[in-house]
């Protein structure tokens, strides 16, 4: 029983810990974002929007200034996402439905199909964002 307890202690002393005891040893990647690989997706795709914002921005013609707001908070989403943070998670799904209510608007009122596919788009990865496999496994 003392070599036992000899054995933990130097382990605990060392920093290494028995890999059954500690179940939070295992990687994030392998533990949860691997796993969910349409948080990328999305994640992606929330950083294409906010360059698209940005480049609409510097050229003048496309969006006002104010939009840059918009474009901060999808890299924030972006990156919080990656990270499996709920703040981030809640954030990228309020900007996925706004999108989603904006395209279906458009396609609706001037009959654009591009506004059509990015809306439906949107509308499945905000259907994937609210499966409870992804919000388990959120911070």
């Amino acid at each position: 029983m003392t070599n036992e307890a000899d054995n933990n202690a130097d382990a605990m002393a060392t920093g290494e810990k028995d890999a059954a005891q500690t179940p939070a040893r295992i990687p994030l990647l392998q533990k949860g974002l691997l796993s969910l690989p349409g948080l990328v997706a999305i994640g992606l795709y929330l950083l294409v929007l906010a360059a698209v914002i940005v480049l609409g921005v510097v050229n003048g013609a496309h969006y006002p200034p104010l939009y840059l707001f918009f474009s901060a908070a999808f890299i924030t989403a972006s990156g919080g996402l990656l990270m499996l943070f709920r703040w981030a998670w809640a954030l990228a799904l309020a900007a996925v439905l706004l999108l989603v209510v904006y395209n279906l608007w458009i396609f609706s009122s001037l009959h654009q199909g591009a506004a059509l596919v990015q809306g439906l788009l949107n509308l499945v990865f905000f259907l994937y964002l609210v499966r409870p496999e992804v919000r388990e496994r959120l911070r």
